[in-house]
């Protein structure tokens, strides 16, 4: 049984009694992230320091309560939706450069650090954090860490994975270890990367040690469009086959494109069926070639018009536009599902075309956006909740989505994570014999199971001992 009384005491006095939240409005409002999902939790705790995010731990195992851990709330699965009794331990006051070293090429973060103001840190000294999620203005370092977060430049520089060097990780009885290192990766199992993706089920990050990358000598941001999607996505998978792998590569269609021009003034055609934002980077000299290709592979494929941006507003504004896609939307209908599906690159057309039609039998407004370089879709479904049945074909046109994926070779999510919305998709990907060996790795973090429970895995996964056979039973004999 919960002593939620016993902990919010206990945890004012570790944390100070500003630092922790209890009053009705404050748990509605920590009570979900940006999905579609709600939950309830009994309290709020905000550490700033390792050490606050042990007590937190500790106290709610000596009360009886799970932890969630959340950042800025910006996630699209239900990852930091809390469950029942919970005590939600949110990094947002965490929110200090702690090293900054360009000569190595690293910085040492607390967990909530804004994603964009560790960009302009690092940008004076001729670095950048490449992970760019579309909230990047909002959203936290730990976040990105808890779902490995990408973004539109992810084609060329992978995901939050690649740019984690080590994390400090509280685990679920209060201790603090060091994962991961700041040079080359010593021997063992690599348990940095185990925890990046782990959406706060095997501890609670109190501290990233991320790569920066050099800014490119020379940027060219082109915007093509099209008559029709089909011609849009063959240009995609055109341009990767002919050598070149861009920076980045965002298609969206019609519906998306009226949305973000009507509030971004970028000057994106609104007549197009979809348009086509390819970035090419590198050094001076052999960035001409790619840029040709790319326009090579756009006029094979029917564009409309080539539009290169004029100077660093014009590419600042047409990146505005992107980035501005998922607030714009609200202006279609009073809410949205959002997917981030995976697909091989050669099917985007085939997938794209059955998003229309999964939408089209359900009678539900659909927009699309994608990363569509790596074939990461994110289909919008647009519904007003309060019309009778509405959420219930959108449930039901999502899972039509997702196994429409899972049909073309590819997988139920890119970068949003499982969470609470997509767990029950996983068997579609992984095997039974694949969960157990995940809950596995679960258990040993959080043997007790405390940590963002009823996350990732679905709920009837097990860790299961495996029968030894004969062999495994026999004496190893070194030569």
């Amino acid at each position: 049984m919960a002593d939620v009384d016993g902990a919010r005491r206990a945890l004012e006095d570790a944390l100070g009694t500003s630092e922790v939240l209890s009053d009705p409005l404050a748990l509605a409002l920590y009570a979900r992230d940006a999905s579609m999902v709600e939950g309830g939790c009994a309290l709020v705790a905000f550490p700033r320091e390792p050490e606050h995010i042990a007590a937190c731990v500790r106290i709610a195992a000596e009360h009886g309560l799970p932890i969630v851990p959340r950042g800025a709330g910006t996630g699209l699965a239900g990852g930091a939706t809390p469950i029942g009794d919970a005590l939600v331990v949110c990094t947002t006051k965490m929110d200090r450069i702690l090293d900054l070293r360009p000569r190595d090429r690293l910085a040492w973060v607390q967990p909530g650090v804004v994603t964009l103001d560790l960009v302009g840190a690092a940008a004076p000294h001729g670095l950048t954090f490449a992970p760019d999620p579309s909230s990047q203005q909002s959203c936290t370092i730990g976040g990105n860490v808890a779902t490995n977060a990408g973004g539109a430049h992810c084609l060329a520089h992978g995901v939050t994975s690649n740019h984690v060097l080590a994390l400090d990780l509280v685990l679920s009885d209060g201790r603090i270890e060091r994962l991961g290192s700041e040079g080359p990766v010593g021997a063992g199992y690599d348990l940095r990367a185990v925890v990046v993706g782990s959406e706060g089920t095997l501890g609670i990050v109190a501290a990233v040690c991320v790569r920066l990358i050099p800014l490119p000598e020379e940027v060219r941001t082109f915007l093509l469009d099209f008559d029709t999607v089909e011609d849009c996505a063959a240009t995609v998978s055109a341009v990767i086959a002919a050598g070149v792998v861009p920076a980045a590569m965002e298609m969206m269609d019609r519906g998306i494109v009226a949305a973000v021009e009507a509030f971004a003034h970028a000057g994106y055609p609104t007549d197009a069926d979809a348009v086509l934002l390819v970035e090419v980077e590198g050094a001076e000299g052999a960035i001409g070639p790619q840029a040709r290709a790319v326009e090579s592979a756009a006029r094979a494929h029917r564009v409309r018009t080539v539009r290169q941006a004029s100077d660093e507003r014009d590419r600042a504004l047409l990146w505005k536009g992107r980035r501005s896609a998922f607030g714009a939307l609200g202006t279609i209908a009073p809410h949205y599902a959002i997917h981030d599906v995976v697909v091989p690159r050669t099917h985007l057309v085939d997938a794209v075309a059955g998003l229309y039609e999964i939408a089209r039998r359900h009678a539900i407004t659909l927009t699309c956006v994608l990363h569509a370089g790596d074939g990461n879709l994110h289909p919008h479904l647009h519904f007003d909740a309060r019309e009778p049945g509405a959420r219930e074909r959108v449930l039901a046109a999502s899972e039509e989505i997702v196994r429409l994926a899972v049909s073309l070779g590819g997988s139920i999510s890119g970068e949003h994570g499982v969470g609470l919305d997509k767990r029950g998709f996983l068997p579609l990907v992984l095997s039974e014999d694949d969960l157990a060996a995940q809950a596995c790795v679960r258990s040993a973090f959080d043997p007790d199971g405390r940590m963002n429970p009823k996350k990732l895995l679905p709920s009837e996964t097990r860790c299961v001992e495996l029968t030894p056979t004969p062999q495994d039973r026999s004496e190893a004999r070194w030569s």
